[in-house]
């Protein structure tokens, strides 16, 4: 099968098992399930070096919310606005590795694990995006945080939305990295993932698999990648593996069960939207095969009333790794203007 028909979603960390699965009108046998609807780097050859900074460069840092939720974070440079950095499904701090020091030399550059990702608290209840963006509100107040700019890839995207619904007070601009949040489902779509991801299939992921799966989001996967694949095997070995397992599919359901797009009206807040033009993951391939990126990516920017549009040529879903340059400096000049 061609690259082009295989839609796992790496973030979800899921498997590629050839598994009988619900379709529309049909069953389908097929190797690799376009797990998201999701919504997660130098064009021609990849120019950036290969010894990139880890994120154990950065001093990481716990917080307490709530009273009894730890997140781990990491905190780096000055300036007169904050960028909270949200990574999205079965990601981490990590995400933001190629950018938080190109722009922690202008602005303080916050990112965060969400709860049950990374070095954070799990939980034991529902993984809704409003409990998400919930805790953001609460991390933001505690850590007394002004003018904050959200910055969220994939499912950090929707989050973001959320938290600008809830508490617009609280930030200032947002920007939208591949965002989950602007293609709906239908109810018998939403059963389809249902019964597709569970915690099994999650678990069921060979490091062959994981590497295979981990390509499909990029147009032409970094060697400087591979960290994050070697992260994600080893989390197979991890006690808290199972819990994890458990997890991801309940935020892939938050997803599905707390659309945004139609509420985008109500948001005021400048926004920066960036997509990959080679993202395979949004749409979702399998169940819109009428759709692109491009008519996904136009259709948020036109429901978003202040907001502006970058479609950066030859990347994939996880454009901020593999364009890092390009979509720093869409930032900066973003911040800037």
């Amino acid at each position: 099968m061609s690259k082009n028909n295989n839609y796992d979603y790496f973030f979800c960390k899921c498997s590629t098992q050839n598994k009988i699965i619900f379709g529309t009108n049909c069953f389908i046998r097929m190797k690799n399930l376009p797990i998201l609807f999701l919504l997660f780097f130098v064009g021609q050859t990849w120019a950036q070096p290969l010894d990139v900074m880890t994120m154990d460069t950065f001093e990481l840092r716990k917080v307490r919310v709530n009273d009894s939720l730890s997140l781990a974070y990491v905190d780096e440079g000055t300036g007169a606005q904050t960028l909270l950095f949200v990574h999205g499904l079965g990601s981490y701090q990590k995400a933001w590795l190629k950018n938080i020091p190109a722009l922690s030399g202008q602005y303080r550059c916050i990112a965060v694990d969400l709860p049950g990702y990374g070095t954070s608290d799990g939980i034991s209840g529902g993984y809704a995006m409003t409990f998400f963006a919930s805790v953001l509100a609460d991390f933001i107040r505690t850590l007394q945080l002004e003018r904050v700019v959200l910055v969220g890839h994939s499912m950090g995207g929707q989050i973001a939305l959320h938290l600008a619904l809830a508490a617009p007070d609280l930030l200032s601009r947002l920007v939208l990295v591949a965002p989950a949040g602007f293609e709906l489902f239908s109810a018998q779509e939403k059963l389809w993932f249902q019964q597709v991801y569970t915690p099994a299939w999650v678990a069921a992921a060979t490091p062959e698999q994981i590497r295979s799966n981990f390509k499909l989001n990029f147009f032409r996967m970094p060697e400087d990648a591979n960290l994050m694949i070697e992260d994600r095997i080893r989390l197979s070995s991890d006690p808290g593996f199972d819990a994890y397992c458990a997890m991801v599919p309940r935020c892939v359901q938050g997803m599905l069960e707390e659309p945004v797009l139609e509420r985008l009206s109500d948001i005021r807040l400048p926004s920066l939207i960036v997509f990959g033009a080679e993202d395979i993951l949004i749409p979702n391939r399998l169940l819109h095969p009428g759709l692109t990126t491009q008519q996904v990516a136009e259709t948020g920017r036109d429901k978003l009333p202040d907001s502006r549009l970058i479609m950066v040529p030859e990347a994939g879903h996880f454009v901020q790794w593999e364009k890092a340059t390009e979509v720093n400096q869409a930032i900066l000049d973003f911040l800037k203007n």
